[in-house]
């Protein structure tokens, strides 16, 4: 009955010493396998950060060109000319009160 054993044994290690090389490729074929699995999934999750990157970028891009048009607004004379009168409460000063001042 040991001796059954033995035998039995003996013949899977040949088993597996005469077919190494398939065992080998198995277990390369499936950690290539897995190794797409795993990339694939970090391909995905890079894309998603990507397009959220993108939308950010859109939200800002869209932001800094409404600042740069409140800007232009702020810059005209004739709303710089209404906040002072709205905020500082200052007149223009009638043509009579202008001194004049000449420098040399």
């Amino acid at each position: 009955m040991a001796m059954g054993k033995f035998a039995l044994s003996h013949e899977i290690w040949q088993d597996i010493r005469r077919y190494s090389w398939t065992y080998g490729l198995i277990v390369l074929v499936l950690i290539s396998a897995f190794a797409v699995i795993y990339f694939t999934h970090l391909n995905r999750q890079t894309t998603s950060e990507l397009e959220v990157l993108y939308s950010e970028q859109d939200d800002l891009d869209i932001e800094w060109r409404n600042l740069l048009l409140e800007e232009n607004s702020l810059a005209e004379h004739s709303e710089i000319e209404y906040q002072a009168e709205k905020l500082l409460l200052m007149k223009r000063p009638k043509p009579n009160q202008e001194i004049i001042i000449k420098l040399q």
